[in-house]
């Protein structure tokens, strides 16, 4: 069996799909592993470490891609990308379906058989494989990095010969896997934290963190949570009451760190522009969910705006991307862990179980149709 792992084409993108701990897990299972020259640069991660590993290493995609069996990449490949993979090869990817339903039309005739690592399903089998906690992770711990880095002031309270210096005031929007490692972070760093989500669940995640939870704790509210763990969408009624509560709650805040995405859906909008009025000069706003429309009203992606009254929006695309060698390590592992499931260890050969729940719930495209139901072509 052959493994190819490409370096990524877009220039946002400097995390890898395998590294060499993942590598030598390959070779042991029986592959061949063919990496595309300069593929692991951005992550750290030189040629020289990936054929210590047992890698090959292949000048370019074309090379890296003759008779591979089997592609690993962070984002779903491109056009280009797609007519130079042979018919039949399995494709391993954070797909980004949603919205693209053109590009997964273009996967299947070119007879690929695609799976969507951020559909892997949140049970406990799965949780090594889920590439939406690992790298969100790393987002939320990131988050409250760039924001210190842009808040001109000291995070943790300070007892100097001078005087006190009183702690930063963070406030947590979204308590997902981002939100709760951004609190931890932000605790960590001696700030005051407060953290919201509409999910009744989080409250006691967030307190035991040694942070304040901060909703409208009514009936609806109670409610509020997917069978799947995800936050529900809100009424209007409910949205208004909490925004109320929310807005006084900004006016105090030195950073607000924002992470609310809804699945297949654009980022609800939390901070309106009278919010982002209400704050200091010199506060900063980080949107971790720019890239959906982003939750900060005046958000923009890839860039860090300042407002008339010096509040800074900032709006990094690929936050994981921001720190790749450890993003790198973590996505390359979750792929391993999936990727091995379909490996015969006997027969050392790609062996897909299209009946395993794993597979029906990541799989996009097969035999030349889109098979997951989420992304049917509409009739």
């Amino acid at each position: 069996m052959r493994i190819a792992v490409l370096t990524e084409t877009d220039p946002i993108e400097p995390r890898v799909a395998a590294v060499p701990e993942t590598v030598k897990k390959f070779i042991g299972l029986g592959s061949e592993v063919v990496v595309q020259s300069g593929a692991g640069a951005k992550a750290g991660v030189p040629d020289s470490e990936y054929e210590a590993a047992g890698a090959k290493i292949a000048g370019s995609p074309e090379e890296a891609l003759s008779g591979a069996d089997l592609v690993l990449k962070v984002r779903r490949p491109n056009a280009d990308e797609l007519a130079k993979i042979q018919k039949g090869a399995v494709v391993v990817a954070i797909m980004d379906p949603y919205g693209h339903e053109d590009a997964l039309k273009a996967a299947a005739e070119a007879g690929l058989d695609t799976f969507a690592m951020e559909l892997m399903p949140r049970i406990t089998r799965a949780q090594v494989m889920d590439v939406l906690s690992s790298q969100a992770n790393l987002a939320g711990y990131r988050a409250v990095v760039d924001g210190a880095a842009e808040y001109g002031r000291s995070l943790p309270m300070m007892m100097t010969a001078a005087g006190t210096v009183p702690a930063a005031r963070i406030f947590i929007m979204g308590v997902g896997v981002a939100g709760l490692q951004a609190i931890a972070t932000a605790r960590r760093m001696g700030a005051v934290v407060t953290a919201t989500d509409v999910r009744p669940a989080t409250k006691e995640q967030v307190e035991s963190l040694g942070a304040k939870f901060v909703a409208v704790e009514d009936d609806e509210f109670k409610q509020a949570e997917t069978s799947g763990g995800y936050a529900k969408e809100m009424s209007a009624e409910y949205q208004k009451k909490q925004a109320e509560l929310v807005k006084g709650h900004i006016a105090k805040q030195d950073i607000v760190i924002t992470t609310a995405l809804i699945p297949g859906r654009p980022a609800p909008k939390l901070v309106s522009e009278e919010m982002v009025a209400s704050m200091k000069p010199g506060s900063v706003l980080v949107d971790l969910a720019v890239e959906r429309g982003g939750n900060v009203a005046g958000a923009k992606a890839g860039e860090i705006v300042t407002v008339g009254n010096g509040v800074k929006i900032v709006g990094h695309v690929n936050v994981p991307g921001r720190l790749a060698a450890t993003a790198s390590s973590l996505y390359a592992r979750n792929l391993y862990a999936f990727v091995e499931t379909m490996i015969d260890k006997e027969a050392k050969a790609l062996a897909v179980k299209w009946d395993d729940e794993l597979v029906k719930a990541t799989n996009l495209t097969r035999d030349g149709q889109v098979v997951h139901p989420n992304f049917q072509p509409k009739a």
